[in-house]
């Protein structure tokens, strides 16, 4: 396989010039075939379906298979199951850092970003009345009911209660992360956020904590967030890391505290990979201009290049497509 490592690796440079061309890369396209895995977070779902459609018209012998889960269940999955994951896709690179690094991965590239919203639709309850500044009043009400993802499961879940915790803070109202978080208990809480869509359509639910991108994707009516609350903004990291979670750990027991920062989602191939070729044709397919283009459609803007902490331990082909955390 050296042969075709050695082409991959020219292959992502065209690819991140966006100069592929089949013709002097046949060899590669008739000799990488098989079954292609891959494991990725619910607000993912929609780009990486595009992406793995366009490689499977690229490399007409390959299969992908994908099973969308909240994050750390993805993470958990790779640790506990007996079964090879070629890539994994995480709404936060954190859950691969803390739960995967370095016994289950080797690697993580933290690769686009996101912002959290509600959505909501026409029959919501008090839609007309709901803006950027009552939006803690009007989800409070008693005839108001709101949907999040389980914290211990999906980053969408342990984000809403930052959003909670940053909330109070910026409308100076006592008390309103813990009301916000005990409104409703268990009763609308599920193991990702994109399982709460159908009770939102169903009209089950009025509010909905999400990604901006999900909302995007599914055209739902969305309220943007002020960028102290929505955890989008870099530069306003310091602010963010005021909200914390404690959520469980990688092994029964053990419990971690997880820190407010700007939204990032990662990428990484688990050590299980059972195509090491496939699964490096496909992330440099993503993070190459056809992949980002594909994520900035889908409302999850690139970082481009991508970036890591990991940047020797990354493979040769993905070298060009990346950069070290902290470079220039």
């Amino acid at each position: 396989m050296a042969r075709i490592s050695g082409l991959w690796a020219a292959l992502a440079v065209m690819l991140l010039m966006g100069s592929f061309s089949f013709a002097n890369y046949s060899q590669v396209i008739s000799e990488l075939k098989g079954e292609l895995m891959v494991i990725h977070a619910g607000s993912l779902a929609v780009p990486f379906r595009e992406v793995s459609e366009l490689f499977m018209e690229m490399y007409p012998n390959v299969e992908v298979k994908a099973e969308a889960h909240g994050s750390r269940d993805c993470a958990r999955y790779v640790m506990d199951l007996d079964k090879s994951y070629d890539v994994m896709g995480s709404a936060d690179y954190l859950v691969i850092d803390s739960l995967l690094l370095p016994d289950y991965a080797g690697f993580n590239i933290r690769f686009a970003t996101n912002e959290m919203a509600i959505a909501f639709t026409e029959r919501s309850m008090y839609a007309d009345e709901l803006n950027a500044d009552n939006w803690h009043e009007i989800l409070l009400r008693d005839n108001v009911a709101f949907g999040r993802a389980d914290p211990n499961r999906d980053p969408c879940g342990y984000r809403s209660v930052m959003v909670f915790q940053l909330a109070q803070k910026y409308y100076g109202v006592n008390g309103l992360a813990e009301q916000l978080e005990q409104k409703d208990g268990q009763k609308y809480m599920r193991p990702k956020e994109t399982d709460l869509l159908a009770l939102l359509e169903a009209g089950e639910i009025d509010y909905l904590f999400i990604y901006r991108s999900v909302c995007q994707q599914h055209s739902l009516k969305t309220l943007l967030l002020p960028d102290e609350v929505n955890l989008k903004s870099s530069e306003l990291a310091e602010l963010y890391a005021t909200a914390s979670v404690e959520l469980t750990g990688a092994k029964p027991g053990e419990f971690i505290t997880q820190i407010g920062t700007p939204m990032v989602y990662g990428l990484t191939i688990p050590h299980s990979v059972a195509s090491r070729e496939l699964a490096e044709a496909y992330v440099a397919l993503l993070l190459a201009p056809a992949g980002q283009a594909i994520m900035e459609r889908n409302g999850q803007p690139s970082i481009a290049p991508a970036i890591t902490m990991q940047y020797d331990a990354l493979p040769e082909s993905l070298k060009p497509l990346c950069r070290q955390a902290g470079g220039g």
